[in-house]
């Protein structure tokens, strides 16, 4: 049995949802988990499984909607080599993979009736029937399903079955969404800064007015948004303490940008934050003697996207002739050299782009 440490926060319902899994982990009764998209709910059911007497078998997770209809009962109940065109060896289902564990089965609410049905004999019996077989198979697992529809109207509109409904929801959780959870947002953030820390850099921090916007905001994408705003800032300005007002709007969510635009009217912005540059031009600038400055600042500016202009100038003709062709070399590059598909990914003419490819003297197939 694991500790549970890896449901973060220390607000009541965090609380309570640890204190749910410690009493209902060692049941083997079937769990129904509901909540909002990106509220962790393969998250508390890898908890159930890790604090039940199953830890040391397996945890199987499946994705109903994930999967073609037609595909869905091969991969939960497997097949018997030759059962239908493409069956040329045995496969193992997703039941008797969890057997003596735990199979979890995400979105449920996207399965289709006819698999419904043969789900609910599999609850009754626990027995599946592999395509192609010639006898039933006995699984001995713990089931948790979740969703993020409404069942019950799921029922009333016909697409879910009533009798499965029941059998499933033995003991119903629900994932709060974040907005509810906002006393979580700065250990939230604070634990996947921590995780995400880049190029061998301090975690990221927040300026106090950003934290405070942060847990204003109410996060339609739970906590799956959070840890990818996270991930996202920790690799831009890897080690840096954040100020709202310095990142870019195009960064940030849109319930954000009008937190930005009132804390840029309170007080003007001091600093820029620097972006940082990638893996490859780090170690460009780790190479570099400490006295070639200008070499440096350069390649700070390319890694920023900002073409460094030298103190005698430049050619702008020149510089723009150079950014065309390199743009035009990666693009064919991508597409193997094709010229309808490299124009198609340029918005360019077919006609337009050949007469570049030979003004540069580029190679196309």
């Amino acid at each position: 049995m694991k500790p549970i440490t890896n449901f973060i926060g220390s607000s009541e319902s965090a609380q309570a949802l640890r204190d749910l899994v410690a009493t209902m982990a060692n049941s083997n009764a079937t769990v129904m988990i509901t909540g909002e998209s990106g509220t962790g709910k393969e998250l508390l059911a890898r908890l159930l499984h890790d604090q039940s007497h199953r830890c040391g078998a397996n945890f199987v997770p499946i994705n109903c909607a994930a999967i073609p209809k037609d595909l869905l009962e091969s991969e939960l109940f497997g097949h018997r080599k030759g059962a239908f065109t493409g069956a040329v060896a045995d496969r193992v289902g997703r039941f008797e993979l969890a057997h003596g564990g735990t199979i979890f089965l995400d979105e449920i609410g996207d399965m289709s009736l006819d698999m419904q049905v043969k789900l609910l004999r599999v609850l009754q019996e626990r027995t599946i029937d592999p395509i192609g077989g010639t006898r039933q198979v006995h699984v001995d697992v713990r089931v948790i399903a979740a969703t993020h529809r409404d069942l019950e109207n799921e029922i009333s509109a016909g697409r879910f079955r009533e009798d499965l409904y029941y059998r499933l929801n033995v003991l119903p959780v629900v994932t709060p969404p974040l907005r509810e959870r906002a006393a979580d947002v700065a250990e939230l953030l604070n634990f996947y800064a921590q995780k995400c820390v880049n190029f061998g850099k301090p975690a990221i921090r927040f300026k106090p007015d950003f934290m405070a916007a942060l847990q204003k905001y109410p996060w339609p994408g739970n906590v799956r948004e959070l840890s990818n705003l996270v991930d996202r800032f920790s690799t831009l300005y890897a080690g840096q303490e954040l100020d709202l007002r310095a990142i870019p709007p195009t960064l940030l969510p849109k319930g954000l940008v009008s937190a930005q635009a009132e804390l840029q009217a309170q007080a003007p912005l001091l600093a820029k934050l620097e972006m940082t540059p990638p893996p490859e031009v780090l170690a460009e600038m780790q190479e570099q003697p400490e006295s070639e400055e200008n070499d440096v600042e350069s390649i700070i500016m390319l890694a920023q996207g900002m073409p460094h202009l030298p103190p005698e100038g430049l050619s702008l003709k020149e510089r723009m002739a150079q950014i065309e062709r390199s743009i035009i070399e990666q693009a064919l590059e991508r597409n193997s050299g094709n010229v309808s598909r490299t124009a198609k990914l340029l918005n360019l003419q077919r006609t337009t782009l050949i007469e570049k490819i030979n003004k540069y003297e580029l190679r196309a197939a």
